[in-house]
């Protein structure tokens, strides 16, 4: 132990002398693969349980119509690898927030051994639909070609969407050939914008239906943001996975994990449980898991709920990439 303390001493000042990131040691735990006969080290599976320090930076993702640079937060553990790769959406009604909404579960999910890539999206004042369904298409087609360099493994990407940012991740699973959703160029990118499987927290599954729900509980706000967002209006219906189902337009249907808060009043039960029963019936597999107590937003607090929904998280990550 007392040589690899050294060796990172090591590191760390050669780093910081080449100008290079230091390791940011988050979590006090260590998981490493062994290697056979001092050879190279071997993949392992997959281990929701596993505790790795992890290293935090960030990297420019490319720049909005704005001139607003979009960055990306790269959460890397710290091991052998490669680690599986995940994306991360974040939400805000498609008018706020960044990278940084979903902190807390990014850093639980990277911490188990899962490269977490959480970028910026393109915000509605800024640009409308499907500006930041173009930034999803980017950002996955991006981090398939980025992920070897954070010893990342590619091949089963996965993305995390949050409320708005699960309506983008919903609509990059579905259309992930959409060539609107693809008008971005990317050179040298490694693979489409396909993904393995998508992990939502109380999702937008039914565009028309959050917009009458925020009209009948007179949410100024909330109206505003989906004018601001949905322009021209009608494409509040076309960009609707509800309405995409329903429509039983060609889609893509990789496996779909939605938590949902019982109490939310944002976005309703109700409406995630059609969509759920929509998304198995087209053929795909859908995990709905109804969070009792909890709001639209329970997992900004620590608690057992959120807790919860970190384990779960993982849980269905270790399904899919052992599927």
């Amino acid at each position: 132990m007392d040589d690899e303390l050294g060796r990172r001493s090591f590191l760390t000042t050669a780093l910081a002398a080449a100008g290079l990131p230091v390791v940011s040691t988050l979590w006090p735990a260590r998981a490493y693969s062994a290697s056979p006969a001092g050879g190279p080290a071997m993949k392992t599976a997959y281990d929701p349980a596993a505790k790795f320090d992890l290293k935090v930076t960030e990297v420019e993702l490319r720049r909005a119509v704005s001139g607003r640079m979009l960055m990306a937060r790269v959460y890397q553990p710290q091991g052998a690898g490669p680690f599986p790769t995940l994306l991360d959406l974040h939400g805000g009604a498609w008018n706020n927030k960044d990278r940084f909404a979903n902190e807390p579960m990014d850093r639980a999910v990277a911490v188990s051994g899962v490269l977490v890539v959480a970028v910026d999206l393109t915000l509605a004042p800024e640009a409308p639909y499907p500006a930041s369904v173009q930034d999803g298409n980017y950002g996955v087609r991006w981090l398939k070609s980025k992920a070897s360099e954070w010893n990342g493994e590619a091949a089963k990407l996965g993305v995390l969407g949050s409320s708005s940012g699960g309506h983008v991740a919903e609509l990059l699973a579905l259309r992930p050939h959409d060539a609107r959703y693809n008008a971005i160029p990317l050179a040298d990118a490694k693979g489409d914008a396909t993904v393995a499987y998508v992990a939502t927290r109380s999702p937008i599954s039914d565009t028309v239906a959050r917009y009458q729900q925020a009209e009948k509980m007179k949410r100024e706000s909330m109206i505003k943001s989906n004018k601001t967002y949905f322009r021209p209006w009608e494409t509040i219906v076309e960009s609707n996975p509800q309405g995409i189902l329903d429509r039983r337009e060609a889609v893509s249907l990789p496996p779909l994990l939605i938590m949902q808060g019982a109490l939310d009043d944002n976005v309703l039960p109700a409406v995630q449980e059609k969509f759920a029963v929509s998304y198995r019936a087209a053929g795909g597999q859908c995990d709905l898991h109804v969070f009792e107590g909890c709001e639209h937003e329970w997992v900004a607090k620590p608690g057992p709920q959120t807790d919860r929904a970190h384990e779960m998280v993982k849980a269905f990550i270790a399904r899919n990439l052992a599927g």
